[in-house]
């Protein structure tokens, strides 16, 4: 049957409409998904110079992403040639250049639809001192993958927890020359308009009627910086990165130091004050400010609420590990009494009688004998996170600044202390470096700084309320006075033959009790050299498809120790 012309135009427009919708196209493979239009999107761009013939042949494929993404066609090209390279997360321009087989100067006239991805937040986009580059946010990735529209998290009605858990993000950016100081300004006003019902935005927009933009800057940082990070102590080189120009900060740093800012003169932020001195190069906010802003925010609560910087204890991994039977027993008597009802009543019964709660204990031995698994092992058993200490973090070049961070190791542990129902262990891990032997000659200022290290650390341990556990490999340098404040002083040896054979056993299931008997007797090896072994042995399984035989493994064994001397060295506590 014949159809009218019309009704026949109409039928194609009709179908033309649906291929559209479905991604058919004549001679191409049906693509039905965003990841299957963009991956035919891409095979098409590819050295195709943007050309006339590109577009008409992916037309279909990018009004389908433009469509579902609401974009236009040209950015959902351009976002197309970013989920491509997205395992790069430094793409320059020159690398959409190439890519495309076109010159920057083509890829730069589409700077605008790039502009337009990043206010969307599909890309992220760091602009340093000398080049510019992108990233893929990996939510934006998981949204493709998943087949659909990306969207950028609502900032709206978020509770105060999630309130400074975004701001902190965008401070992260900031730092990281994601947005620009401009675009952080905006944003940050953006989400206070957004949580208008929150007493701290509501504050906040007043006191940024009352100053400039700069000015406001300048006091966001402080919030963050209390709540974020427990610091209420900010110096000039905190500040110091969150400026874009050198000459805003230097104006800033200089009605800051004359008393001239509008923060000091409306007693929102104040100078430092240490036994009635101001320290007119420290800063901090105000009692009266700190009132206006968090009297619905519990700021310790807040702080210890949140997670970050933890090892959860249920993100370890169980393993069994084998000691000597000295070691076992004490590590098995610390285990039990860091079980929650042990602990609870042994502190109770410690502060009936006038002793100290806490209990500080200290691993030491020689590398590889397994006091920082022990530590972690001993965490997932009694359902007790961890908060690391990493004791390169706590030395800085700036004078004072080495004793203000250890401070606030301590400060932010207890305040976990008091908001958690089993207090985190806090571990010192190879802790050579702050309870050595303090410095008699102490007119150096590193020697000065290291010992008001310690004095804070000695101070901490004795007012201590959780668990502390330090490691160390030397101790034959270990202070008096840390030793003293040791209750649990644990010593792990080198495996005995037999222990050494359990472990060789466990590493490798497949060998012989003969073959494991023999290595256990012949190599003085750690636990951590034992696994070295083991690892050898996995990678020469997969290279060569075949088991290593025992001759092999004996070989393994004879190249491990570098230096013969090593072997058998004993490492403890100096006994006058």
């Amino acid at each position: 049957m014949a159809y009218p012309r019309c009704i026949f135009a109409k039928k194609l427009a009709m179908k033309n409409l649906q291929n559209e919708e479905t991604g058919t196209q004549t001679g191409t493979k049906k693509a039905k998904t965003l990841l299957q239009h963009i991956e035919r999107i891409i095979e098409l761009a590819e050295d195709s110079k943007l050309s006339d013939e590109f577009y008409q042949k992916a037309k279909l494929n990018i009004n389908f992403v433009a469509k579902k993404m609401d974009i236009t066609p040209n950015q959902a090209v351009v976002f197309s040639v970013f989920i491509e390279k997205s395992d790069d997360s430094s793409i320059r321009i020159s690398d959409l250049s190439h890519f495309l087989g076109c010159k920057n100067i083509k890829t730069i006239c589409m700077m605008n639809d790039i502009d337009e991805l990043e206010k969307r937040r599909m890309v992220r986009c760091c602009r340093g001192k000398e080049k510019i580059r992108y990233r893929v946010p990996m939510d934006v990735v998981m949204a493709v993958k998943q087949n659909i529209t990306f969207q950028p998290k609502s900032t709206q009605n978020m509770d105060t927890q999630e309130l400074f858990n975004h701001i902190e993000r965008l401070f992260d950016e900031r730092e990281e020359k994601e947005l620009t100081q401009d675009a952080f300004i905006q944003e940050f006003g953006a989400l206070l308009e957004d949580n208008a019902s929150l007493l701290f935005c509501r504050q906040m927009k007043e006191y940024k009627s009352l100053c400039s933009d700069n000015d406001f800057l300048l006091l966001s940082y402080f919030c963050h910086a209390l709540i974020n990070k427990d610091d209420d102590d900010i110096r000039f080189h905190d500040m110091s990165e969150i400026f874009e120009s050198k000459v805003q900060f230097r104006n800033i740093k200089s009605r800051l130091k004359n008393g001239e800012h509008s923060l000091l003169e409306q007693n929102i932020i104040e100078y430092k004050n240490d036994d009635g001195f101001e320290d007119k190069e420290r800063f901090q906010l105000t009692a009266k400010s700190k009132e206006k802003l968090f009297e619905e925010i519990e700021v310790k609560k807040h702080q210890a609420k949140s997670k970050k910087g933890l090892m959860m204890h249920k993100d370890i991994t169980p393993k069994a590990l084998y000691y000597n039977e000295r070691e076992q027993s004490q590590i098995a008597r610390l285990s039990s009494l860091l079980q929650k009802e042990s602990f609870v009543a042994v502190q109770e019964n410690l502060q009936k009688n006038g002793m100290r709660k806490g209990f500080a204990a200290i691993f030491y031995g020689a590398p590889g004998t397994g006091k920082t698994e022990t530590v972690y092992q001993i965490a997932h058993n009694t359902g007790r996170d961890i908060m690391a200490v990493d004791i390169a973090q706590t030395k800085s070049c700036w004078f004072g600044e080495s004793e203000k961070k250890i401070k606030e190791v301590f400060e932010k542990y207890r305040a976990m202390v008091k908001a958690n129902e089993l207090a985190p262990i806090l571990l010192f891990n190879e802790a050579d470096g702050v309870i050595g032997k303090r410095k008699d000659n102490i007119s150096g200022s590193v020697a000065q700084t290291e010992n008001a290290i310690q004095n804070i650390i000695l101070q901490e341990m004795e007012n201590l309320d959780g668990i502390m556990i330090a490691t160390t490999n030397l101790t034959q340098n270990l202070d008096k006075a840390f030793e003293r404040r040791f209750l649990f002083k644990i010593e792990f040896g080198k495996p005995s033959a037999e222990a050494k054979k359990m472990i060789w056993h466990t590493m490798l299931p497949d060998l012989t009790e003969t073959d494991a008997a023999q290595l256990a007797t012949s190599f003085n090896f750690s636990g951590g050299q034992i696994e070295n072994i083991a690892r050898k042995y996995t990678i020469d399984t997969i290279l060569n498809n075949a088991k290593p035989t025992i001759e092999t493994i004996n070989s393994y064994c004879k190249t491990e120790f570098l230096n013969k001397e090593d072997e058998g060295r004993k490492i403890g506590f100096n006994r006058d």
